[in-house]
């Protein structure tokens, strides 16, 4: 058996908790912040069925050299705008991603990224430093949304 470990991530996001969630559960707005800085997510590669055993797959693709890394999951809670959870089967007996928007009042919330049963590969400095980079392609996109209001 390999070892595993967990992961948290903490950020901070100028939008509603409803946004965050929203912007995170609808393939129109996946495709743009999906992935690592260096990938894509197009569209069509995104299935998004938003409910508790519902799917949610995704399949980037690395800019420089055009291999694809597929994300398989299956939603274990969905509760609107708060939290979030799904569990990636294929990876190492089930990697559990848990997401939880929290409302800090000031039109800021705080998005907590926590990974349970989380594969050595992935716990690796450069693999978390790629995640922070996804982190902040949502900011970046969060922030074009606003401009278009």
């Amino acid at each position: 058996m390999t070892e595993t470990g967990e992961m948290t991530f903490r950020k901070v996001h100028r939008a509603s908790p409803e946004r965050l969630f929203d912007c995170m559960t609808t393939p129109e707005h996946l495709t743009h912040f999906w992935g690592p800085t260096g990938t894509t997510t197009p569209i069509d590669n995104i299935t998004v069925d938003l409910r508790p055993g519902g799917v949610f797959e995704t399949t980037m693709v690395n800019e420089a050299d055009g291999g694809a890394y597929a994300m398989k999951a299956v939603y274990a809670e969905v509760s609107r705008p708060d939290r979030l959870v799904w569990v990636e089967a294929g990876v190492e007996g089930g990697m559990r991603t848990e997401v939880t928007f929290t409302d800090l009042g000031d039109g800021r919330t705080e998005v907590v990224t926590h990974q349970t049963n989380v594969p050595a590969a992935y716990l690796s400095a450069e693999a978390q430093a790629g995640f922070k980079t996804s982190l902040d392609r949502f900011d970046t996109y969060l922030a074009s949304l606003e401009r278009e209001q």
